[in-house]
């Protein structure tokens, strides 16, 4: 695997390296050894996914507040997402800063997420489907939300969403 930091602390894109043969390939997508290598965690106790049937689904972003907060290890495993984050962690060299990124099947790559980092995507086709690996335990009560178009963060979002709950588009904007 390939550990590429982004710009908010301890968040990397990660491209996976495939072995290809007459079959098809085979690739890790994790290693408790390389994440530690990293200063990552390796506690991803949950599992969950999300099917999107419509390109221009948003679904963001979402943080699990203090003491629950998760960590994401995120894979589109069919078709295509900009998948973006932005750091609220106040004692965080990047607190405030954000990063986006394309994550589809075809370019190998996850994005691993902090815990204290908020997290949404948007669909770039029909029928995309991502994985979360997550490290800790959800809480619903913990559950939390920034609105996606905060003017404070300045996402750059590829698109406008075109299906979004009344829970998403109803998140307030970040408040310090």
């Amino acid at each position: 695997m390939n550990f590429l930091p982004t710009d908010i602390d301890g968040a990397y894109l990660i491209e996976w390296q495939p072995l290809d043969d007459v079959r098809g390939y085979f690739a890790r997508t994790r290693s408790n050894d390389e994440f530690a290598a990293h200063g990552l965690s390796n506690d991803l106790s949950e599992c969950s996914m999300s099917f999107n049937k419509l390109r221009g689904t948003l679904r963001g972003m979402h943080y699990q507040a203090a003491p629950h907060e998760e960590t994401k290890l995120v894979m589109c495993v069919g078709g295509q997402v900009y998948d973006a984050i932005v750091d609220l962690r106040p004692d965080s060299p990047s607190y405030l800063q954000t990063f986006g990124a394309e994550l589809s099947l075809a370019n190998r790559r996850m994005l691993y997420v902090p815990a204290g980092v908020a997290h949404g995507f948007i669909t770039l086709e029909d029928s995309s489907y991502v994985q979360y690996q997550i490290g800790g335990n959800y809480v619903p009560d913990a559950a939390r939300g920034v609105r996606w178009n905060d003017p404070q963060f300045a996402i750059d979002w590829p698109r406008q969403p075109a299906v979004i709950s009344d829970r998403d588009r109803d998140f307030e904007d970040y408040k310090a």
